[in-house]
Order: C-alpha cells, then structure tokens, then sequence
C-alpha cells in the first residue's frame, strides 16, 4: 500500500530538479524547500538552491538533471540523478574548457510538510573534475611510468 506522504514528498524532491533546476522554474522553489532549510554555505530555503542553480548554469548554459530513481521513508527521500551539461561559462574559478560532462549523484533529502528542510548530497567529483580535464583520467594516473635509468 502506497504512502500519500512519501508520494508528496517524492513528487517534491522531483519537482525540484525537473522544475527547479530543469525549467529554471524559481517559484518551485519557494514551494518546495522550507525557508529553515540551510545548505553547506549557510544560506537559507529557496535562495540557497537558486543560487545553486545559478551558478551551475553559468558554467553549464545546457544542464540536464535526469531523476534516475527515488526512494522515500519515513521523512526522507533518496534521489540518484546524473546531470549532462557543456562547460561554456567559469564554473568555480575553473574556465570555460567547451568540453561535455557528465555528473553522478546521491542526495538524501528530509521534509516537513511537504518541503526540504535537509540534505545530505554526494557526487562523483573526481569523474567531473577528470571529464572537464582538470584531472587526468585514471588510465593515465595509474600508467606504468618509464625508467629513468639507463
């Protein structure tokens, strides 16, 4: 038997990223994240994401989050997506590179009534970094390196 408080939550947590950071949709946000919730900036509530939002659209003009799977309990919600953008624009002090990325992610968000209030995220940060040619890809890490002795 389904939970109607674990749908709505879900549709929330879903509603943010093919709304929020999808469609750019900033009035999603205020009505689904609660104005108590402080990111890891120490910002709050629906400013906090927009901010996210656009900063991550600077540097990626194109950005798709796709919603592979949620799974929701009790108050909290898990999210896996990945996000496909091309780096056009300066992301974090990086310069533009042109080149298209690929992002994997985790996210546990908890609700209240309805609206994020908390989030716990990770993201495949070394791939992005790699992708973006910031850091070399594993193959080369991991290369035999040639002996410098005779």
């Amino acid at each position: 038997m389904s939970n109607p408080t674990h749908a709505r939550n879900k549709q929330a947590v879903r509603s943010l990223f093919e709304e929020g950071f999808n469609r750019r949709r900033s009035d999603v946000l205020e009505e689904v994240v609660a104005p108590e919730y402080v990111d890891a900036f120490g910002e709050h509530g629906a400013a906090a994401f927009q901010k996210v939002i656009a900063g991550l659209r600077g540097g990626f003009p194109d950005i798709e989050y796709t919603v592979e799977e949620l799974v929701a309990e009790d108050d909290a919600v898990a999210v896996r997506w990945h996000w496909t953008g091309t780096h056009r624009g300066v992301f974090r002090g990086l310069a533009p590179t042109e080149r298209r990325v690929t992002n994997n992610g985790l996210a546990i968000f908890h609700l209240r009534a309805g609206k994020v209030v908390a989030a716990t995220l990770e993201t495949d940060r070394l791939g992005f970094l790699q992708g973006l040619g910031v850091v070399p890809p594993n193959e080369a890490l991991f290369a035999p390196k040639p002996n410098p002795r005779p």
